[in-house]
């Protein structure tokens, strides 16, 4: 047997034994506080990584990087097919190219595959011009529809004289435009609803449009 002895522990007092108590339940909600800061951080940051991913798939998808095959031109997106539109107005245009008129086909701003389309964009072939955007922005001038034409569906066919840079004349409702006028794919016309815009190359040029009668589905 060891010649140590044991020595009894001497018993709390009631009152040693409820400090005690109350430190171990301290102890337990400063570790519950510190997991509910841990999870309340953890989310904070998932939460940021999701705002940074949609803000940045928003930012690739105006410049045309998540749609490679359908990048944005002047600065017009081509937005998935179905997209919430909050502003949709339409215009009329005209091309007369030493007096004959040339054809604007449909399906301009709008690629084969489905897969998105230009606010600015044709469904027919009648002229029409129909500009659809998730909000009304900057991008409602004639030169943003003419640069997705020639840049992004040259294949539909444009008047080669699109890309001169003298020669032009155009008008909007009957009215001369009176400001610099180069390629028309490079002078910003403005394009508000209803707008009825006559362009002219050359010579033997008929009168332009004063007004176009757009069909009753097409309200301002």
């Amino acid at each position: 047997m060891s010649n140590q002895q044991l020595i009894p522990q001497t018993p709390l007092d009631p009152e040693q034994e409820e400090l005690r108590s109350e430190r171990r339940e301290a102890r337990m909600e400063r570790r519950k506080q510190r997991r509910r800061v841990q999870l309340l951080l953890w989310g904070t940051i998932g939460s940021t990584v999701v705002l940074l991913g949609f803000i940045g798939a928003v930012f690739l998808q105006i410049n045309g990087i998540i749609n490679p095959s359908h990048p944005a031109i002047n600065g017009v997106p081509c937005d998935p097919s179905g997209i919430t539109v909050s502003f949709h107005i339409h215009a009329h245009l005209t091309i007369y190219v030493n007096g004959k008129k040339e054809p604007i086909p449909q399906g301009i701003g709008i690629p084969t595959d489905g897969s998105c389309i230009y606010w600015l964009h044709t469904h027919t072939s009648d002229g029409i011009i129909h500009i659809e955007a998730p909000q009304q922005a900057s991008n409602e001038a004639l030169d943003d529809f003419l640069a997705i034409w020639t840049e992004g569906f040259p294949k539909l066919g444009y008047p080669p004289q699109l890309l001169l840079t003298t020669g032009w004349k155009a008008y909007t409702n009957g009215k001369l435009f009176t400001g610099a006028l180069n390629s028309p794919v490079h002078t910003e016309i403005p394009l508000a609803s209803h707008d009825a815009i006559t362009l002219e190359y050359g010579t033997n040029n008929p009168p332009p449009d004063k007004f176009y009668i757009f069909p009753a589905n097409l309200p301002k």
